[in-house]
């Protein structure tokens, strides 16, 4: 599901099993990040999908990348893997007006 940012920040904020979820590349991730968010790099093809299953898929994962187009696609493959609560922010960290810290 796509969510406009203010919907997608406040609903990560106020749901106690979101999961933020950055699917960039590490060396995007390093630039800057939606607080507490974790990072597993879409362009990793099938080590994406290992890493996924290691997720709780009962959790509410809140996902994006530059512009929401790589999130968009990575809803679409935990959507596939049993993963019932994917939101994707629309527009991505580009158009992001919200916090942006420095990764842990």
């Amino acid at each position: 599901m796509n969510l406009q940012q203010e919907k997608w920040w406040v609903d990560a904020q106020s749901d106690d099993n979101a999961i933020i979820l950055d699917v960039r590349t590490p060396e995007e991730f390093e630039r800057g990040v939606i607080p507490k968010a974790i990072n597993i790099d879409i362009y990793k093809g099938q080590g994406f999908i290992y890493m996924l299953e290691e997720l709780d898929k009962s959790k509410s994962y809140y996902v994006y990348c530059h512009a929401g187009s790589r999130s968009a696609k990575a809803c679409q493959v935990m959507q596939q893997l049993g993963f019932e609560k994917t939101y994707n922010l629309s527009g991505g960290i580009s158009e992001w007006d919200g916090p942006v810290v420095e990764p842990n």
